[in-house]
């Protein structure tokens, strides 16, 4: 090669290399806003052990925030979300699951709910029927003649009305 074609050469490197550089930073980029984006959903199923009413999303514990940073390097390792939350469940038991899986006593959860709405509902209408229904004239029972005579004179009063 002579000398020019080394210069030219050389020339055309230096200004690829940035080019070449800005591509392979410009993926890293969007696959750190996707990880970012995945590493959200994941902790927004996960409860925060310190603070249990909320997710390890929305906690600011320094606990939930070192649980971020193991399902951000987690993911970036290549594990599947589920991987990770299989990982936080070993760790910390089912109930680290803001959402319990529908099987097994799990199931009761979600079924028990429904059936107290339609037993709620069913005696609802029991009651509404047994207190609007008409009293049955079989099984009314007379009261019986008072021997004393101004209960009888009332009685005649109030049947004549």
């Amino acid at each position: 090669m002579t000398t020019h074609a080394r210069r030219l050469f050389a020339a055309l490197l230096l200004t690829a290399i940035p080019a070449i550089a800005s591509a392979a930073q410009a993926p890293a980029a969007m696959d750190s806003t996707a990880l970012e984006a995945k590493t959200r959903e994941v902790a927004s199923q996960l409860r925060c052990p310190v603070c249990q009413g909320l997710s390890i999303q929305d906690s600011p514990s320094q606990l939930a925030q070192s649980m971020r940073d193991v399902i951000r390097e987690k993911l970036a390792a290549g594990d599947t979300p589920e991987e990770v939350k299989a990982y936080f469940v070993a760790s910390y038991g089912e109930w680290v699951l803001l959402e319990p899986p529908a099987s097994g006593f799990n199931l009761a959860v979600y079924i028990l709910p429904v059936l107290a709405l339609v037993a709620g509902a069913v005696l609802v209408v029991v009651l509404a029927r047994r207190w609007s229904a008409k009293p049955d004239d079989a099984g009314a029972v007379e009261a019986a003649p008072s021997d004393d005579p101004d209960l009888a004179a009332w009685d005649e009063l109030v049947r004549t009305d």
